[in-house]
């Protein structure tokens, strides 16, 4: 008796007669198609005067019936991840739904303004003077604001859109730099805006808050809520 091997690492193995040659490609995985291909051929490939043991026969779709229920498993596991996902995305928006309205305090370079003072923070990494630069449309330099000696963390600010002789500057959009002590590295500096609206940006994006004068923000980035 020939055996029928199956080059699928999990495809069940076939008897008969005959050698067949039509196996799946090295590698590939075994559908139920190729499985009931390999039988239909084997049966038809058989000697007639030594047909096919019925107890093998039975046997071989025992298997065809197992590798059916696996593969419909693996649909079922899949589509429900699907939904599992689906239903978190979709929960993680409606809660922060609740944000809209509300101040949050998120990473940005700038800041937008429209007449009355802008708060934020820089992000402190060491102990130091910590000074905020504050830049027109230009480059050039309107405000710097000496916040003293800060410990490690958040160290809030306010503007209130004046340039270093007090004079009001228009609306519009400023740039906003800090560094620690005179340091030449750039500190991470936070604006904070009112939250418009609350979206849903894709795997790469995520919840995201729609943030007043600074744009679509991710969730995951807000690091204070007022």
């Amino acid at each position: 008796m020939t055996t029928i091997n199956a080059t699928s690492a999990n495809a069940p193995t076939l008897s008969g007669s005959t050698n067949v040659t039509s196996a799946p490609s090295s590698g590939a995985q075994m559908t139920q198609a190729d499985f009931l291909q390999l039988m239909t051929t084997q049966l038809q490939a058989q000697d007639p005067t030594k047909p096919m043991d019925n107890s093998q026969f039975a046997s071989e779709l025992a298997q065809f019936s197992q590798l059916s229920a696996t593969q419909n498993i693996d649909t079922d596991l899949q589509t429900l991840s699907g939904n599992v996902s689906s239903g978190m995305q979709t929960s993680q928006v409606l809660n922060s739904a609740n944000l809209v309205g509300r101040q949050v305090l998120v990473p940005s370079s700038s800041l937008s303004y429209s007449g009355s003072a802008v708060n934020g923070a820089v992000n402190v990494t060491s102990p130091g003077d910590v000074q905020v630069s504050i830049e027109d449309a230009n480059g050039n330099v309107v405000q710097t604001m000496d916040l003293g000696t800060q410990q490690a963390g958040l160290s809030p600010f306010s503007w209130n859109g004046t340039d270093s002789s007090g004079k009001q500057l228009p609306a519009g959009t400023y740039s906003v730099t800090a560094n620690n002590g005179g340091n030449s590295a750039a500190l991470s500096t936070y604006v904070a805006g009112s939250v418009t609206g609350v979206g849903y940006g894709g795997s790469s994006t995520g919840t995201y808050l729609q943030v007043a004068g600074i744009g679509g923000v991710p969730l995951s980035q807000v690091a204070q809520i007022n």
